[in-house]
Order: structure tokens, then sequence, then C-alpha cells
């Protein structure tokens, strides 16, 4: 039993006895086990959820985008599951909300909510940042179609939240490689730019393809790249520098962003760059 599982049912099946149960199993929720060293991911804690609710209830949220495969789901979050009881154990998040028929699909097994409405709700319910982040990875991992989610938002007008729902998805970009992209690409619009394209492709002048950037203006050649912690071992260190170079060499400005860089001095880089462009 490697999976959540639900404690009173391996007893009535057999499978285990109470001893066995108790000293073999942990509890994640009420009646729900895994085994004691399991590392729980995101995706295993959704479905202990739902079968905390019996099996009635829709996961959904951050939990559901992790169901459809989205990255960067932090699985020590509490899960997310659309059930009507208001005192959800600890580790678990409920709230109670219509939801129509064709807003829910089984994935592997789970009542999951389907793409548009896990967008609908992250955008409805989440912090503006935090929910373009999550609808970017969920759109990356499912090719969400935004005018499928507005299309969505229409059949709840008038609830909570909508409105920040319709800022959030106007921002929302599949192209988005992680958190931290998403984050630099507000960054920039919050500071009067132009929405950058995302991952695009820079070729030489024989048509061979010498990099992708992580986001910029194709018309102007400015580009940015955010460098995160993959980047730090040496062969990808000494591969990022050729890179920056070749790119240089075709005429782009290429702006290097890592964690310890500051928003007004990546902004006044930016702007250094548009000026020399303008």
């Amino acid at each position: 039993m490697g999976e959540p599982f639900i404690g009173s049912e391996a007893i009535a099946s057999g499978a285990l006895t109470p001893y066995a149960l108790r000293s073999r199993f942990r509890a994640i929720y009420p009646d729900v086990y895994v085994p004691p060293d399991l590392e729980v991911t995101a995706t295993q804690r959704a479905e202990a959820a739902w079968l905390w609710t019996h099996r009635q209830g829709v996961v959904a949220g951050r939990s559901a985008a992790a169901m459809h495969g989205a990255r960067w789901v932090d699985a020590s979050k509490p899960a997310e599951v659309l059930w009507p009881n208001r005192r959800p154990p600890p580790g678990l998040r409920t709230w109670s909300d219509r939801v129509g028929d064709d807003e829910v699909e089984m994935v592997d097994g789970v009542r999951v909510t389907t793409p548009a409405r896990t967008a609908l709700d992250i955008a409805a319910r989440y912090p503006f940042g935090r929910a373009v982040a999550a609808i970017d990875a969920l759109a990356r991992a499912t090719h969400l179609k935004v005018p499928d989610v507005e299309l969505l938002a229409e059949r709840y007008r008038g609830r909570r939240g909508i409105r920040n729902a319709h800022n959030a998805l106007g921002l929302v970009d599949p192209g988005a490689e992680s958190p931290r992209e998403t984050w630099l690409r507000l960054l920039v619009v919050r500071n009067g730019f132009p929405a950058p394209q995302t991952q695009i492709p820079v070729y030489d002048g024989y048509g061979q393809l010498v990099a992708v950037v992580d986001m910029g203006w194709q018309d102007i050649k400015v580009a940015l790249d955010y460098e995160g912690s993959h980047h730090l071992g040496p062969d990808r260190f000494n591969k990022d520098i050729h890179r920056h170079e070749a790119i240089t060499e075709l005429g782009w400005i290429d702006i290097r962003v890592t964690s310890r860089d500051t928003e007004g001095g990546i902004i006044a880089r930016l702007r250094s760059a548009w000026r020399q462009r303008a």
C-alpha cells in the first residue's frame, strides 16, 4: 500500500487488522492512511483529500492543478477540495460552490475539476501574482486556452472574485517555465512595459537555432533571462556564458536576472536597454 487508502475499508476487506493499520501506517487525514516514510506528493495529498470525502467531493484549486500535471505545486500546502464541510481537518481546505457536470472529469480515478474550472477557481481565489503563476503552469501542462476560462467565467458572473479573475487571466502565458519567470514578467508589465513575448527563438545568419530566451521584445532585440538554481553547475554556467555571447553578437541586449537582483535594479537595467534601442 504505497498510496493513500481508507483505513476502515482496508480492515473491512480483511487486508489489514486494526493493529497493523495503527502500527504500520500513519493517518494523513481522519481514516485516510499512508506508509509512515512516504514523502507525500501534491497529487497524493489531493487523492487523500478526495478519499476523506468518501469519494464524493471534487478535487479543486491547486490540488486539481497538480492532478492535471502542473509543476511547482507545493506538496506541503493544504489540499483543496469542493466539499460542504466548513471544519476540515488540518492540512485540508474545503469550500462549497456550484459546479457543473461539464466542469468535472476523472483523473486517475479521482473526481477533479477540469482545467478550465481549475483555472477559474485559482484566478478568483488566489492573490494576483500567485494566481497567474499557478495558471501559467496549468496551461503549460494541459494546453489550457484562456478564452475557454473566460467563457466559463460568464457562467458565474457576479460571483465573488470574478473581477479579479478576469485581471489575472489577461496575463496568463504558458510560456513561463517557472513561477520566477512569471514573477519577472509581471514585474515588467507592472512597471509600464508592454507584455513581453515568451520563449523567443534566436537564430544565426545561417538559420541555425542559437538560443531560446525566456522573454523579450523581438522587434527591438531586448531579452530577459531568469537564471534559476539549475544554472549553478559549472557545465551549465559555461554553456550560459557562450549562449549569452552568441546572443549579444547577434545584436540582442540580453539581461540576465537572478534571485539576488532587486526589482529596482532589474527595471533600471531594462529601461537602459530600451533607451539604447529607442
